[in-house]
């Protein structure tokens, strides 16, 4: 991302970690997801370093690395949301809709998979856990409504949970693929997209039936995941 004649000094704190977070993610390749990368990433996005720092405290659950990954996380969000708004998306189908947001999201970090590897790492470790799930959750949450997904029901948490782990499952594939354009990986999303349609199938088959399910849907429609 190319920031170096954006008037910092105008954005919301919020705006600055997004509008940085490219060229940390960028820096993190080579320096991890530290202040090293932060800074390298201010110089070279013209930002004072002091205010890149107020952007990015280290506070809470995950500290510095984690505050930096969910803003590279938002900006992906944001760029998918840009690229493929619900109108454009409306002409495909459902599985299609899925496999172009996905293959969005990976094609907009290709060049940093170093980066996602590193990501990743950080986001395994015990304490940085809840905060990465919520990420995940987000993100699905995101792609289904970009898809036009509308449910209220016990369907609205299987999805975005089923997506949420097709998409981290991916994402592990992707930073070991070494075929030519990631062709692996693409390949293995689409088996798992196809895996999901064939479980949305039985899944309708199993609902049918007379189960009780109601204590966990009301459990689940007190769940309150966070806001964009």
């Amino acid at each position: 991302m190319n920031t170096a004649t954006t008037d910092f000094a105008d954005m919301t704190l919020d705006e600055l970690r997004v509008a940085l977070a490219p060229d940390i993610a960028a820096s993190a390749i080579f320096d991890g997801w530290n202040e090293t990368a932060l800074l390298a990433a201010a110089e070279m996005a013209g930002c004072d370093p002091d205010i890149a720092r107020l952007a990015f405290p280290g506070h809470g659950a995950g500290g510095l690395a984690m505050e930096m990954i969910e803003a590279w996380i938002t900006s992906v969000d944001q760029a998918m949301e840009a690229e493929w708004p619900a109108e454009r998306l409306a002409a495909l189908k459902i599985r299609e809709r899925i496999c172009t947001l996905v293959a969005f999201r990976l094609d907009a970090v290709a060049d940093v998979d170093e980066a996602v590897r590193r990501a990743l790492a950080v986001m395994a470790q015990p304490q940085n856990a809840p905060r990465a799930l919520k990420l995940g959750w987000r993100s699905a949450d995101i792609m289904w409504r970009l898809a036009g997904d509308t449910a209220t029901d016990y369907n609205h948490y299987t999805k975005r949970a089923i997506l949420a782990g097709i998409y981290s499952a991916t994402l592990a594939v992707f930073v070991n693929d070494e075929s030519e354009g990631k062709a692996d990986t693409h390949a293995f999303l689409d088996r798992r997209i196809e895996g999901v349609m064939k479980f949305e199938k039985a899944k309708a088959q199993f609902l049918g039936k007379d189960r009780e399910l109601p204590s966990l849907t009301r459990f689940l429609g007190r769940l309150r995941y966070p806001a964009r």
